[in-house]
C-alpha cells in the first residue's frame, strides 16, 4: 500500500503487524517501530525457562515450558533482548544460557578497584 504525504513531498509503503510493529519502507530502507513490548513477568518467565534448562532449547520447547503462552513475535523480541544483554546464545542447535553471575561479580569487583586514567 502506498500512502502519499499531504504535501506530496514523499511517499512510503508500510505494513502493520499488531503484535510486532510497523514496518515503514522509506525508499530502500525499512524502519521498524515496535507497537507492543512484553511485560516484565513475561521476560522473567522466558529467562527462567532458559536458565533452568540442562540442554539447548528450541523456540517451540520454550513456548511449551512457559506457564502461559505468548505470541511468537513477543518471544522473538525477548530472545533478542536476552542475546543482546549477553545472557543467552542462539546457536543452530538451539538456545542456551551463557550468563555466569560469579564471573560478572568478579569483573565488577575488578572494575571497582581499577583506577581511571582520564
Amino acid at each position: 500500500m502506498v500512502i502519499k504525504d499531504i504535501s506530496k513531498k514523499e511517499s512510503f509503503k508500510y505494513d502493520i503487524n499488531l503484535y510486532h510493529g510497523i514496518n515503514l519502507y522509506e525508499g530502500d530502507t525499512m524502519v521498524q517501530k515496535i507497537l507492543h513490548y512484553p511485560r516484565l513477568d513475561t521476560v522473567l518467565n522466558v529467562e527462567n525457562v532458559v536458565k533452568k534448562a540442562d540442554e539447548t532449547l528450541s523456540k517451540n520447547e520454550i513456548d511449551r515450558r512457559l506457564p502461559k503462552k505468548i505470541m511468537r513475535p513477543t518471544l522473538n523480541l525477548i530472545l533478542k533482548y536476552l542475546e543482546d544483554s549477553g545472557k543467552i546464545a542462539i546457536l543452530k542447535e538451539g538456545i542456551i544460557w551463557i550468563y555466569r553471575e560469579d564471573i560478572s561479580r568478579k569483573l565488577r569487583d575488578k572494575l571497582k578497584k581499577s583506577v581511571k586514567v582520564m
